[in-house]
């Protein structure tokens, strides 16, 4: 589970994921911030994955499942 953050601004809310920088939105209301903000989090783990699985590395790459 991870902490979203929302601030509200002139223009509607902008919010963030307070554990992974980077993952951040904004949404004219705070509702849409949040929806706004799901797709950023599904977005940045999908971008992960792909850069991880072109990435050149020397040996071999276990990789498992994390509960957090």
């Amino acid at each position: 589970m991870f902490t979203a953050i929302y601030k509200k601004v002139p223009t509607g809310y902008v919010a963030w994921v307070e554990e992974i920088p980077g993952v951040n939105t904004q949404g004219h209301t705070k509702s849409e911030a949040r929806l706004n903000l799901g797709d950023a989090l599904r977005e940045f783990v999908a971008a992960r994955r792909t850069l991880t699985k072109r990435g050149r590395t020397r040996g071999v790459l276990v990789r498992e499942r994390i509960l957090v």
